[in-house]
């Protein structure tokens, strides 16, 4: 009984993240006016779905959620992970540039030196990720 609860506080974690990172990409959209590159937008993507899905599993406690979730997850830490290589390794960007809209190299924050919002991302991708794991986790 205590396994199941320890789960339903990771699912629960994984939701919190979720949450905090949509609201954190539309807080550097919509009031700070950041304008989102293609690759933030495969991002969104990925990540808004999770939100809204783990939310519902929390209401309802579902913990076979994470096999719909967890694919969305490693695709939007792959992508974001490739955003930041984009931003942080020079040779790494693409020769050609974007046609229109903002260049996916172009860093609105980089605090510390390698906080950019692309990391932020990362970060949310695999804190569920590592979450989702451990309520699949079977003893």
């Amino acid at each position: 009984m205590a396994k199941r609860s320890t789960q339903k506080v990771f699912l629960y974690l994984a939701w919190l993240i979720s949450l905090v990172a949509t609201l954190g990409s539309l807080y550097f959209s919509e009031i700070r006016q950041f304008v989102p590159c293609e690759l933030c937008w495969y991002q969104r993507i990925a990540m808004y779905p999770i939100s809204v899905v783990l939310g519902i599993a929390v209401y309802h406690g579902d913990l076979k959620i994470k096999r719909y979730v967890l694919p969305l997850s490693i695709i939007g830490g792959s992508i974001s992970l490739y955003h930041y290589f984009v931003q942080k390794v020079p040779s790494f960007a693409p020769i050609t540039p974007c046609a229109e809209g903002v260049p996916c190299s172009m860093q609105y924050i980089n605090w510390f030196g390698f906080i950019t919002i692309p990391f932020l991302a990362l970060t949310a991708f695999v804190l569920i990720t590592i979450l989702l794991i451990f309520v699949s986790v079977k003893k």
